[in-house]
């Protein structure tokens, strides 16, 4: 065909598009369209109804804020716009992406909503788990982050909210809701119901102790001895120890409390206090060293009873006895005391369990006033026995 020659290219349509409506998206009537012309007024009349569809679509789902929450919990950061069945790389809280600090942590919200997953593809780390809408955790363990704390390759961990039993049993020991939340307390998933108290550390889940109603404690084997509640005296300038879970000393408005993982000694050693490397009964002050050592007054509110008086006697050796300060508990009778802070709570309430902490004495006076009281005390009984 030449260069300059022109031709003609012509179009005849004869559609008809019967459009039925329902309901929205569409807000047009139902109607029939038909035509016999050029293609851009078939085109208006499409651009018009998807216009009028995209207007009138129901809005997207929100994205999953209750997961993103619980994973907050456990340092996994995800973008809050996190979409059901997308894959995102993101950095493991475990292994911080290794050496060159990569985005390691392969990790999926199912397209349903119901739950994560998640795995750590360094070599060195292999940190997986799922967590669940309703609440529960489940961590699968690999290499030797997991080995750390306790979990081998063929364990989980699963965790799930505390049932009505076991809030109802806070509630008794004057336990709320809001202190249970924020501690991150939960359970065992199954048949047994035990109380988990969560370990974390710059808001990572690093550990469980457990707990039964009838009062068995234990933690995963190989788990490594930590503090409890060692983030709540990042920066902190005081602090007080006990030898329970803290929660009772949050309820009376303190928050600056940890607690040794192992209980109380049976009595004070003879011996001189060993070097840290073999100090191993008390390796949980030397782990935590960085956070102890930058505190100025150290509170001990350990137990009343001899198990108790001899933690505070081994603490204060090792901590310092010129900045640690000893509470004693009131009295419930003539002779006894009570035992510990909840104790306290129960029967007299948070504000005689304040008032109990602000009136602890410096260790080395406490002391002299006790040794005062023992030496009286045998004095008289010297004289009454010498009368009779």
């Amino acid at each position: 065909m030449p260069i300059n020659s022109n031709f003609t290219f012509s179009f005849n349509f004869n559609f008809n598009f019967n459009f039925y409506h329902r309901s929205p998206p569409f807000s047009h009537p139902p109607n029939d369209f038909s035509f016999s012309s050029s293609p851009s007024r078939f085109l208006r009349f499409c651009t018009t109804r998807l216009a009028s569809a995209v207007f009138n679509a129901p809005p997207s789902p929100p994205p999953v804020k209750g997961l993103t929450e619980k994973m907050d919990l456990i340092g996994i950061v995800c973008d809050e716009h996190c979409t059901p069945g997308k894959y995102y790389c993101l950095f493991c809280p475990k292994c911080k992406g290794g050496r060159f600090m990569e985005r390691s942590l392969s990790f999926h919200v199912i397209p349903t909503g119901d739950f994560a997953m998640w795995r750590c593809f360094q070599s060195e780390c292999g940190w997986a788990g799922r967590i669940f809408a309703d609440g529960r955790l489940a961590f699968n363990g690999f290499s030797r982050t997991v080995k750390r704390v306790g979990w081998s390759a063929k364990e989980s961990l699963v965790l799930e909210p505390l049932c009505d039993e076991l809030i109802s049993y806070f509630s008794k020991r004057m336990i709320s809701q809001e202190t249970l939340k924020r501690n991150v307390v939960m359970q065992i998933a199954g048949r047994q119901v035990a109380i988990a108290f969560t370990y974390r550390q710059n808001g990572q889940l690093i550990g469980c102790k457990y707990r039964t109603m009838d009062k068995r404690f234990w933690q995963e084997k190989g788990t490594e001895k930590l503090l409890y509640g060692i983030d709540d005296i990042n920066d902190a300038d005081e602090l007080i120890i006990v030898i329970h879970i803290t929660l009772s000393f949050e309820e009376a408005g303190f928050l600056n409390c940890i607690s040794v993982p192992s209980g109380a000694p049976s009595k004070v050693s003879t011996d001189t206090v060993p070097s840290i490397e073999k100090d191993t009964a008390y390796q949980y002050l030397w782990s935590c060293k960085d956070y102890l050592d930058k505190v100025s007054r150290i509170i001990l509110a350990t137990d009343s009873d001899e198990p108790g008086q001899a933690l505070a006697e081994e603490l204060a050796r090792r901590l310092g006895k010129h900045r640690c300060w000893r509470v004693d508990w009131p009295y419930k009778d003539d002779i006894n005391r009570f035992k510990d802070a909840n104790e306290i709570l129960m029967h007299l309430g948070p504000d005689a369990l304040k008032n109990a902490i602000q009136d602890a004495k410096l260790y080395q006076l406490s002391n002299s006033i006790k040794y005062k009281k023992k030496r009286t005390s045998r004095a008289s009984k010297s004289l009454d026995n010498i009368k009779s």
